[in-house]
């Protein structure tokens, strides 16, 4: 009896541990960034000669969506980079531009993303879009049950992928208005192949005001 009892303890506790494990409880809250965080980060372009300009030149004029990528070669991040890129004749059609920023810059991981994401790609060194509280997913993610689901969706979907690079660190999905507009939509990646919606990033995009000549002088 003792050994049943022991062994019905570890199954009890192993089946509450799964199940906490599939909670929020131990996910870490994201912290909102604000319009003047976002400004003042130092991006690099993927050039040869890398240039670096301040982040708010992405949107300063005509406000951007942005994918803050968690890393190139991850297939649900290829997933994601696929959908927001379906939505690019209608951000064409309404002036705003799609971008994405990495953390690194490994091998040809970017330009392997690029094929999946329709806008340009530049470089945060200082991962500061991914802040301002950085948050990670370790192996807390192979036992959620939505990141499985996300897993069999994505390869469903024909998506592949592979392991270089860091990608622990989570992302997300910003669209920012022009000037001081400020902060439209922010979503903060929960775990491993947690997309934004799209019809949430449409609604954004659309209330977006376009710049004039006198807010611009302001």
């Amino acid at each position: 009896m003792g050994m049943w009892s022991i062994g019905a303890g570890a199954i009890g506790a192993a089946a509450l541990a799964l199940l906490l494990a599939n909670t929020d409880i131990f996910l870490s809250k994201p912290q909102k960034a604000t319009l003047d965080y976002l400004e003042d980060i130092d991006l690099k372009t993927l050039e040869r000669e890398p240039k670096t300009f301040k982040a708010k030149a992405l949107w300063e004029k005509t406000g951007a969506v942005i994918m803050a990528v968690r890393r190139p070669g991850c297939f649900l991040c290829r997933e994601e980079a696929a959908d927001l890129s379906s939505l690019k004749p209608r951000l064409d059609e309404l002036g705003v531009p799609l971008y994405a920023v990495v953390k690194e810059q490994v091998k040809n991981e970017v330009k392997d993303f690029q094929p999946y994401f329709k806008g340009e790609v530049f470089l945060d060194e200082a991962k500061k879009f991914y802040g301002p509280q950085r948050r990670k997913m370790m192996f807390l993610g192979f036992v959620r049950l939505g990141v499985w689901y996300n897993f069999f969706r994505a390869r469903s979907g024909g998506f592949s992928g592979n392991l270089e690079g860091e990608g622990f660190i989570l992302g997300g999905v910003f669209v920012v208005g022009p000037g001081k507009q400020g902060i439209l939509l922010e979503h903060r990646e929960k775990e491993f192949g947690d997309k934004v919606n799209l019809v949430s990033v449409l609604e954004a995009v659309r209330k977006i005001k376009p710049q004039t000549s006198a807010s611009e002088k302001k």
